[in-house]
């Protein structure tokens, strides 16, 4: 059994560790709040986007564009395949970073010609370390998700979507459901599909308008559609965000609450040998009493 002195280190380290904890939780609690607000200040933007490319769908059906082309010309195994990878720059947030890198990590095994775009310094070490080849490694933008770095990224995978280096583009990054949930999700962002806009139930009274697209339907979708992609990484950023600050909460509130578990054991511990030094102490002192008093006698 140790002895009083280190039971109360102990207990110091724990305490100390605590506080950490305790403070973490803070942060995260602040930084979830702000990127909540953002996500809900930002979110009728990207709903209005959708909305627009709709409509352009629904009244002009035939219209052809190459972010909705599919190039089934191109056979499967020759089809290059992007996905961006969103992870965080940090850890202790539970299994947040281990979801996304399994998932990703499954997807490059079934899609061997495939390109890698990583938003996240623990997603860099992660395929580094395994001497996998990434494209594009963007830094610094996990942990203040803005509509600038996502248009930074999205510029970059039009780019290469647009000259013919990809065939197909996929997102993967975490959707936070609710407080005590949160989902590794995979998206395909290119190309476009019709069905996705087509299939959102339309208002009985919804006005039949006519309209008219200056200079034609494709230069309007030719700015509209990168907006709408930077529109869906922005959003993909900042709930990948909130997702990573509360399961931060969680790991956070959790380890709080086994460190005031095992203070509460080291308190019962330090009592009884404290109290066992004590009745040591008195057992010793009695027994030299009655030495003396033999002695004496």
């Amino acid at each position: 059994m140790a002895n009083a002195r280190e039971i109360l280190s102990r207990m110091k380290s724990v305490q100390d560790t605590r506080k950490i904890t305790n403070a973490m939780y803070l942060i995260s609690s602040t930084k979830l709040k702000k990127s909540k607000k953002l996500l809900e200040e930002t979110e009728p933007y990207f709903y209005s986007l959708q909305d627009l490319i709709r409509r352009i769908l629904r009244h002009m059906p035939d219209v052809e564009h190459f972010y909705f082309n599919p190039r089934k010309e191109i056979k499967e195994e020759d089809r290059v395949k992007g996905l961006i990878v969103i992870t965080g720059d940090k850890g202790l947030a539970g299994a947040y970073n281990h979801n996304v890198l399994k998932m990703a990590q499954e997807w490059m095994e079934q899609s061997k010609n495939h390109r890698l775009y990583v938003v996240g310094e623990l997603g860099r070490h992660y395929f580094e370390a395994r001497h996998i080849q990434v494209e594009e490694q963007f830094h610094y933008t996990v942990q203040n998700p803005t509509m600038h770095r996502a248009r930074l990224i999205s510029s970059t995978i039009l780019e290469d979507y647009e000259e013919g280096r990809l065939d197909e583009v996929w997102i993967i990054y975490t959707q936070m459901i609710n407080s005590m949930q949160m989902e590794a999700e995979m998206t395909e962002l290119l190309p476009l599909k019709r069905e996705d806009f087509s299939n959102i139930v339309i208002p009985a009274d919804i006005i039949q308008e006519e309209i008219q697209m200056v200079p034609s339907p494709s230069a309007v979708m030719d700015h509209v559609v990168p907006n709408y992609v930077t529109g869906f990484i922005f959003g993909a950023l900042v709930e990948s965000f909130c997702s990573e600050q509360n399961a931060r909460m969680m790991a956070m509130q959790s380890a709080s609450d086994n460190a005031n578990a095992i203070l509460n054991d080291l308190s019962i511990e330090y009592n009884r040998v404290r109290q066992a030094a004590i009745t040591q102490e008195i057992t010793e002192v009695i027994s030299g009493a009655k030495a003396q008093k033999k002695k004496q006698s």
